[in-house]
């Protein structure tokens, strides 16, 4: 009996020893690594202004303010696109001078670094990255957007509005005949191999140096496919893994893919899991494997992932409990969002604008965030929406994971996440924006002569060229997606008589209807004011009570309906940042008239009053906006998955 119990606690000694000294190892890794810090810059959109084609001695429009052939895209195109294709490129320089400035070592890339993934772009990238690697011994890790690659196989491609000669679009493309004439466009085709779209083979060969393959510095290096562990790597083992024949797996039936996720530990004791996100799946059965028409766009991210990709599920599993055991900090990034971006408005916008509207079918399911947080994911990088924004999931098993969406420096507000590992399981994240981008405006003399031929054509709902007096790159991209709102938005995503409606109200019609409760709807009250003396002058009365009580003037409230709808597109865009523009003054406007619709029209729903309802609907959507999880500056606990907030 006494051997026994001896042998028992013996045994419990062993134990508790064998948890102490993992413990104490796991406390003396992280405590090397406090202050370590990553940046990470998603969404580049990287078009190499300055490069030169290989096979062909077009050389693009001269700028003679600064004597440089420059290869960019018109104004109109980039004004009607959800990102900006020439300014961002010395906005990325101006990160990375940031980056250098603050003397950071490793940054991240969540993909679309490129804008289509072609050979003058990728190039351009590599040589930008490799200077400043050289220069500044940063160390890059990137992994693949739906932009790069476009598919799973080099294809033909091209553009049609590279700015051309006399302010006129300038087509270039990869194949003779794959431009389609357009009347407007008088400039002959440029043909270029350099403009095509390159597949996995010609992106990871050519950024081989940033991530996608392994480097005898780095501590440890694998992919999903890769059977080694950490305590037998070696680096001819990853390296022979790296090959991306050795990364491939079934998507369908006969169909073949890419899949170039790769974990790394660049310095002792922290591990960067970049994710390959993109899912190609066959259109048809009887489609060319080796064609990446055959299969559909990667835009979809982790929904896709959940039924193509499960692979991707059981690695991210056994890496993440490799971590934990071996007291290694693990960070995720990718290019999809793992969590609903839309700071869980996405029932209401779908119930407002439609279900195929607002890219709804890039919102994730809760499934993703469940599986991916129970696979032990704690912090994860995404890129993809343009927007700021934080989400967490919590899983019935207790498990937290939160999805940061890392803003694009192509779209408003530009900026980069900054993660600076703390103590006690503590990470630091701190949201820096680009405001000042030296050379931004360098092309704006090009523009002048784009705009000049616009007119002499008498081209309808030509761009503002009030946006070349902007004075710095945050009022610049502010003016992009004024201008985006003003040229797609309206046209695209709103119900027509909800914008007739807000475009024509003003912000003291919007109070005193927030207060009117009648059985018609908004647009009959506004064009029969007469019919409703009564109502009106009482709504006027309960409206100067409210906001004397919440300090405010009703002189104040001097914004239009198209203000309030360029506010709300700040916010979806920047979160928090978006004050910045907003001013604090308004955003309470906004959250008054939001509570007095809300308490006046809460069961405004049916379809006699389509207006109330529509109003509800946008303001719910609005306030969501302005008022979820910090999006500034925070920190995370990697053991609870608390955020707080560190303004």
């Amino acid at each position: 009996m006494i051997s026994k119990i001896n042998f028992a606690y013996k045994y419990c000694l062993a134990i508790l020893f064998s948890i102490f000294f993992s413990c104490t190892i796991s406390a003396q890794k992280q405590k090397k690594l406090e202050g370590t810090q990553i940046a990470f810059l998603s969404d580049v959109h990287l078009q190499d202004l300055f490069g030169t084609f290989s096979d062909n001695d077009y050389k693009g429009i001269l700028n003679t303010k600064s004597g440089k052939y420059t290869l960019m895209r018109t104004m109109a195109s980039q004004l009607h696109s959800t990102r900006i294709f020439n300014e961002n490129y010395f906005a990325f320089i101006a990160a990375l001078e940031d980056i250098a400035k603050r003397k950071i070592k490793y940054v991240a890339l969540p993909g679309d670094y490129t804008d289509d993934g072609q050979p003058i772009h990728v190039k351009g990238l590599e040589k930008i990255l490799a200077e400043y690697r050289k220069k500044y011994n940063i160390k890059f890790f990137i992994t693949t957007g739906n932009h790069d690659p476009v598919g799973p196989f080099a294809q033909e491609s091209g553009k049609e509005d590279f700015l051309g000669k006399d302010g006129k679009s300038q087509p270039i493309y990869s194949k003779e005949g794959l431009y389609k004439p357009n009347l407007t466009i008088e400039q002959p085709v440029v043909v270029t191999a350099d403009i095509a779209k390159m597949g996995y083979l010609g992106i990871t060969d050519n950024l081989r140096d940033f991530g996608f393959y392994p480097n005898k510095k780095y501590k440890f290096w694998a992919t999903p496919f890769s059977t080694y562990t950490a305590q037998n790597y070696t680096f001819e083992k990853a390296s022979q893994a790296a090959l991306l024949s050795n990364r491939v797996y079934n998507v369908g039936v006969g169909y073949e893919v890419p899949d170039v996720s790769y974990v790394v530990e660049p310095v002792e004791g922290l591990w960067l899991m970049a994710i390959d996100g993109n899912v190609y799946i066959p259109k048809k059965n009887d489609g060319d494997p080796k064609d990446s028409k055959s299969y559909a766009e990667a835009s979809t991210g982790y929904n896709n992932v959940l039924s193509n990709k499960k692979h991707l599920i059981k690695w991210v599993e056994e890496i993440a409990a490799e971590a934990k055991k071996q007291g290694k900090t693990l960070i995720a990034f990718s290019h999809f969002p793992m969590i609903d971006f839309n700071d869980d408005a996405s029932a209401e916008i779908k119930e407002l604008l439609g279900p195929n509207k607002w890219q709804l079918n890039r919102v994730p399911v809760e499934e993703v965030a469940q599986v991916f947080a129970d696979a032990g994911l704690k912090i994860h990088f995404g890129g993809h929406m343009h927007i700021n924004d934080t989400g967490t999931r919590t899983t019935a098993k207790g498990n937290t994971l939160v999805n940061i969406q890392t803003p694009s420096l192509a779209a408003y507000i530009p900026a980069y996440k900054l993660l600076t590992i703390k103590k006690d399981n503590l990470v630091d994240i701190q949201t820096i924006t680009i405001d000042e981008v030296p050379g931004y405006d360098e092309l704006f003399d090009l523009y002048k002569m784009e705009y000049q031929f616009l007119e002499s054509q008498n081209t309808k709902d030509i761009w503002n060229i009030d946006i070349l007096k902007t004075k710095n790159y945050h009022d610049f991209t502010d003016f992009h997606l004024k201008e985006l709102v003003r040229l797609r938005f309206l046209a695209d995503d709103w119900p027509s008589a909800f914008k007739n409606f807000i475009l024509n109200v003003s912000a003291e019609d919007l109070l005193v209807l927030a207060n009117i409760q009648s059985d018609k709807d908004f647009d009959a009250i506004l064009k029969n004011k007469e019919n409703f003396k009564k109502e009106w002058a009482e709504a006027e009365n309960k409206t100067d009570k409210i906001l004397t009580e919440n300090n405010l003037k009703k002189q104040d409230f001097n914004w239009t309906g198209y203000d309030l709808l360029v506010d709300f597109y700040r916010f979806r865009s920047a979160d928090e940042l978006a004050l910045i523009d907003v001013g604090i003054t308004r955003a309470k406007q906004y959250k008054v008239l939001s509570q007095l619709f809300f308490e006046n029209h809460k069961e405004d729903t049916s379809k006699e009053k389509p207006l109330q309802n529509q109003m509800r609907l946008f303001l719910i959507i609005f306030n969501k906006f302005m008022q979820e999880v910090p999006a500034d500056h925070f920190s995370v606990d990697l053991k609870t998955g608390e955020i707080k907030n560190e303004k």
